[in-house]
């Protein structure tokens, strides 16, 4: 049954984040920050795939043990891919509220990627293996949420000063992404129930790309332009 439901949720999740990815990148016509968008979007849902399915594909077969080398490939793409979401984030960030310069805030994120994505690729990380260090679990993610809570910042002062109703909320559900996934991480191997915020982590990233969605759907299908002075 866990099988069943699990994997009927995971293809609702997948097909809608990269459906609403690719409209926004058909339909943004030559705005940056939709077209931006949806290539998250895309990224999102492309990337999450490579953990969710042999995920889904082993509660439906011989179950997880089996699966080890296929699910711990699939979590460390999508550790990249995450990554770079957010760095895509950023510039979304940069083209609605027309940034410029802020050379110093940008290398931060940069680095801050830079060093998550080099940290995952220590093989110490042990990705494909039964046993994955938790302290490692730990390192590769210092970085990652050192950049969540810039850009939580970032959409929070921004949307504020510029009275952007339609992403009043974005800061939120990186929050709330956030707060479901650090437990996942530190808990989930010794408290395996721990794993069901998940589900509410996945929900948040539905948030957040719908955000863009429907802000580009309130501006004339792309052709108006949202953003702020």
């Amino acid at each position: 049954m866990q099988g069943i439901m699990e994997g009927l949720f995971d293809a609702v999740y997948l097909t809608t984040v990269i459906t609403l990815g690719i409209l926004m990148i058909r339909r943004s016509n030559g705005n940056k920050q939709y077209k931006l968008f949806g290539i998250m979007a895309v990224l999102l849902g492309a990337g999450d795939s490579f953990h969710l399915i042999p995920r889904v594909v082993a509660l439906n077969t011989t179950g997880l043990q089996d699966y080890t080398f296929s699910l711990g490939l699939g979590k460390f793409i999508t550790s990249i891919t995450m990554t770079i979401f957010y760095v895509i984030l950023y510039y979304v960030w940069r083209e609605r509220y027309n940034i410029v310069g802020k050379k110093k805030l940008t290398m931060s994120i940069y680095f801050l990627a830079a060093t998550r994505i080099i940290l995952c690729l220590f093989p110490q990380n042990g990705w494909t293996s039964t046993n994955s260090p938790l302290s490692w679990g730990i390192y590769r993610n210092i970085p990652f949420a050192m950049m969540g809570i810039l850009i939580i910042w970032l959409f929070f002062k921004s949307s504020r000063e510029n009275n952007d109703t339609s992403f009043k909320n974005m800061w939120l559900t990186i929050v709330l992404s956030f707060a479901f996934y650090v437990p996942v991480v530190i808990w989930a191997d010794t408290i395996p129930l721990v794993g069901i915020l998940m589900i509410p982590k996945t929900c948040a990233y539905v948030w957040t790309v719908w955000i863009g969605y429907s802000d580009m759907k309130n501006n004339s299908e792309g052709e108006g332009v949202s953003s702020f002075a």
